[in-house]
């Protein structure tokens, strides 16, 4: 199956009928996410390089046709018009691993309409769930507060590609690790792992699993002390890996119970055998809450593992993120429907001190502090510069946390910085409304302009396109 067959049917259905009324000039759309998640004071841009591979290849080809011809009941002859179709247009961005506020754009997209209109769908899967699993990732890194954190998402992942990206994102955030092995060979990742349970309960007694382990496996190893009685079993661990001189560089992992107590206990059992180089690796069930509670309360754990919470980011799942149209073949337009309102016209923004980020317009100059924060990777459709790497990404996501205010980067109660329109911005999301509302047969009363000349909020009124320059 192609990705361009992996789209909604409603933007087959647009695009086809924008290329049979030749409706084929060029189109802005904007990616932005509409308000932050509960429990977030900001988020993390991921996906752009997955997104730009898609359309980096995208194109329509006969068995992509016939798919649209089956999923429409119509004969593929109805549907060749899109046969062929391939991106050609530019795409400016917030590059991988920078943080961005609600409202703010993380992507736009100009291209001839039924190009635009068909990479809606996976363009906005890929940006709104990597940026999800990101976001929440980077709270785990703070939260462990300079004990590293590696990944174990991959197996309640919602499926092998998320758990891919789980990894590799956790990797960007700056965790140290990964258990899953594709992504650790795919992405440079160093990978990590323990044992089982299951492996524990095969042998008569948690020694010999411990001392089998430790034959198969020379070097560091960790040993999984909780199958039974997790006291015991860190006893068991500390003699192996005395009578093995294993002690440098290996661990125990706890992964059920009260941790930080039983973190405790476990410290003085390996301190008392002489073993203050092993480690302990905690696991099961935790989170950025989790991991907060547990340094807080100065419990001796060494390395953090998070998974399912995190890989699927249990708390907040999913963003308000939308992929709408501000601006066609020279126009600004916006949408007016209640709490959905947009801001017309071509964007940037500009990153000043403390994230006060400014979001204007493209042809604006930026402010005496202002760095602007969408760059041109993709222009006539091929990328415009070579893939980020991890550590590139790693760098960008570590000099914008320097840059965030406190408030923001808490964990329980964070305070979000919000960004504010630009005085043009500003006045022409007020003309492009003003001259809306005035074809508008039920003419709805003016919204009143925000307190703070922040970003527009959403009025209470009927939706349509502006077709008038400003």
């Amino acid at each position: 199956m192609s990705d361009a067959m992996t789209t909604d049917l409603y933007e087959v259905t647009m695009a086809l009928c924008y290329l049979r009324e030749g409706t084929t000039g060029p189109a802005t759309f904007s990616l932005f996410v509409r308000d932050l998640p509960p429990e977030r004071g900001f988020l993390v841009a991921a996906g752009l390089e997955s997104a730009l591979d898609y359309l980096d290849g995208l194109q329509v080809g006969p068995e992509d046709v016939d798919a649209f011809a089956s999923a429409l009941h119509r004969p593929s002859g109805d549907l060749e018009p899109l046969l062929g179709l391939t991106f050609t247009g530019q795409v400016r961005a917030v590059p991988e691993g920078r943080i961005v506020l609600a409202g703010e754009p993380l992507l736009e997209v100009t291209a001839p309409l039924p190009q635009a209109q068909l990479a809606e769908t996976y363009v906005l899967n890929r940006l709104s769930h990597q940026t999800t699993i990101a976001s929440k990732a980077v709270r785990c890194v703070l939260a462990a507060a300079g004990h590293p954190v590696v990944d174990f998402a991959l197996r309640r992942t919602h499926g092998p590609q998320a758990g891919f990206q789980a990894a590799r994102l956790g990797a960007m955030a700056g965790f140290a690790g990964t258990s899953n092995v594709a992504a650790a060979t795919a992405e440079g990742i160093p990978a990590v792992g323990t044992m089982a349970h299951s492996f524990v309960e095969v042998f008569a007694t948690e020694e010999d699993a411990f001392r089998a382990f430790a034959r198969s496996h020379p070097g560091p190893v960790t040993l999984l002390v909780d199958t039974y009685d997790t006291e015991e079993g860190v006893r068991v661990a500390a003699r192996v890996l005395r009578d093995l001189d294993r002690g440098p560089g290996s661990a125990v992992r706890l992964d059920s119970g009260d941790l930080g107590d039983l973190a405790a206990r476990a410290r003085a059992i390996l301190d008392d055998a002489g073993l203050p180089d092993v480690r302990i690796v905690a696991s099961g069930g935790l989170d950025e809450y989790a991991v907060d509670d547990l340094v807080r309360s100065g419990a001796p754990i060494d390395t953090y593992a998070v998974g399912t919470r995190v890989g699927v980011s249990a708390d907040a799942p999913y963003l308000d993120s939308a992929y709408k149209l501000v601006e066609f073949d020279g126009h600004p337009v916006m949408k007016l429907s209640s709490a959905k309102v947009t801001a017309p016209g071509r964007k940037q923004v500009f990153r000043r001190p403390g994230c006060a980020d400014v979001i204007g317009l493209l042809t604006e100059r930026p402010p005496e502090d202002g760095v602007p924060l969408l760059e041109t990777v993709m222009r006539d459709g091929r990328r415009t510069r070579p893939r980020a790497t991890l550590a590139e990404c790693r760098e960008r996501l570590a000099s914008d946390l320097d840059l965030l205010p406190p408030a923001a980067r808490r964990i329980r109660a964070p305070v979000a910085p919000r960004a504010t329109s630009s005085e043009r911005l500003s006045a022409l999301t007020a003309r492009v409304r003003r001259r809306i509302e005035e074809r508008l047969p039920d003419r709805a009363a003016p919204s009143p302009a925000p307190p703070d000349g922040g970003p527009v909020r959403p009025p209470v009124a009927r939706g349509t396109l502006d077709t008038a320059p400003p």
